[in-house]
């Protein structure tokens, strides 16, 4: 019975239980739990996976967690976020970044999305690998960096709400969110040429990675120059704000899907193209009026999606197979990305005098800050179904749930902590008016 109405449901059907669901938990949470907004979403949705869960097994006649696990699998987790809410989330999230102030961390910022990616992906992938070995798992060495690859990339989404929410001031939001932002696209990009290689079985070579990283993110980088350039033209040729924000609409849309079609990397185009709107458009393209919405849509269209996501990474928790075995990696996936993050932050900022972080704290907000999300999730649950993705899935989420209800929860207290001492990098200050 359950699976017949879990397949009568169209797109749309799906697409409204989410937002009703948003809505009416985000409404829950707000009067009575009193959460922050994401991580109470992602706890009474993680609630409601392990309640069916546990209901079903005390009364076997309720099968609505299968209901709910083949809805999820009908709506695919993966293809929803990397092939269509990440595009959104990325373009919104530069669309509010400084460009001026992210040129002044330009170093720091390349160092931590490149090297620092690569640094916690090999870490991640040896101290997994030696955990592995100690349980006697049976799998095979290529897939602990695969691992280390999907939990490198951090949410801008869920770093840029805290630093906005503590008044931390622009320039490390903009070091932050350009991080963020461009790890993402480094991350899957990473991600897709080592399971290419688990996949087949091929031997990875450094050479043959290194070429196919250039052709995706130097074309990702490219196409995103295009279309936020043909994006400023066309919004500086009119004062329309209906269609200026449908153009907006266009320049995500379309060049992802081309992004997509030529197999290079989206997020570093929506990374790309969203700064150049966010910047050039705003500033020298459109109206008073035309900023105001365009802005407030894609305000509005970053919240909706959080919502969304950030429930469905809580719902997700249904998918898992919670062996000892599992449980074990998953638990020992937290220390240790954590350390490969604090690696890789130092490397990449001390390495290079220029490159250092003069600030006082700035190192700790982003190393803490650091938080993983829904692209892990997403690219852990597009691994090929078996007993290496169930652990590897276990360790994701071990990893992204601690990221996001103890790291985003007590991110806060860190910066009021900072600013007590007096450290430059959380002082407040009046930022200059970019518009």
């Amino acid at each position: 019975m359950h699976e017949t109405a879990s397949a009568a449901l169209n797109p749309f059907e799906i697409a409204a239980l989410l937002v009703v669901a948003s809505a009416l938990l985000g409404w829950f949470n707000h009067h009575f739990v009193r959460l922050p907004h994401v991580i109470g979403l992602t706890v009474m949705g993680a609630l409601a996976a392990i309640a069916l869960m546990v209901a079903n097994a005390f009364m076997p006649g309720i099968t609505l967690d299968d209901w709910v696990a083949d809805t999820l699998r009908q709506l695919n987790f993966t293809d929803t976020l990397l092939q269509g809410m990440l595009s959104f989330l990325l373009f919104a999230g530069a669309l509010h970044v400084d460009l001026a102030r992210l040129k002044v961390a330009w170093l720091p910022v390349l160092l931590l999305s490149t090297v620092g990616v690569i640094i916690s992906t090999v870490l991640v992938g040896l101290a997994m690998w030696g955990v592995g070995t100690l349980l006697a798992l049976p799998i095979a060495p290529i897939w602990y960096f695969v691992f280390g690859a999907l939990i490198a990339p951090t949410d801008p989404v869920s770093v840029l709400g805290v630093l906005k929410e503590e008044n931390v001031p622009q320039s490390l939001q903009s070091a932050v969110a350009g991080e963020s932002l461009f790890n993402d696209g480094v991350g899957i990009v990473v991600f897709i040429i080592l399971l290419g290689a688990a996949v087949t079985g091929a031997d990875f070579s450094i050479a043959e990675g290194a070429r196919l990283f250039a052709i995706e993110a130097g074309g990702g980088v490219l196409v995103g120059l295009v279309a936020g350039y043909v994006g400023y033209r066309a919004l500086a040729g009119m004062d329309e704000y209906t269609l200026e924000v449908l153009i907006t609409l266009a320049v995500v849309m379309g060049s992802y899907a081309l992004c997509s079609y030529l197999h290079i990397s989206g997020p570093l185009a929506m990374a790309v193209a969203g700064l150049l709107i966010g910047n050039q458009g705003v500033t020298f393209a459109m109206s008073d009026v035309t900023r105001d919405y365009v802005l407030k849509f894609w305000e509005l269209v970053d919240e909706l999606l959080n919502s969304i996501l950030f429930l469905l990474i809580g719902l997700e928790m249904i998918v898992l197979v919670a062996g000892a075995d599992a449980v074990v990696f998953g638990l020992a996936a937290i220390p240790l990305t954590l350390a490969a993050r604090a690696v890789g932050i130092f490397v990449s900022t001390k390495a290079i005098p220029a490159a250092r972080l003069q600030d006082k704290g700035a190192g700790r907000v982003l190393w803490w800050g650091g938080l993983r999300g829904g692209i892990s999730i997403a690219l852990a649950l597009s691994l090929p179904a078996g007993e290496t993705r169930d652990l590897i899935l276990a360790a994701t989420f071990a990893a992204v749930l601690f990221s996001v209800l103890v790291q985003r929860a007590t991110l806060g207290r860190l910066i009021e902590k900072l600013k007590a001492d007096h450290a430059p990098a959380v002082e407040d200050a009046p930022a200059p008016t970019r518009h």
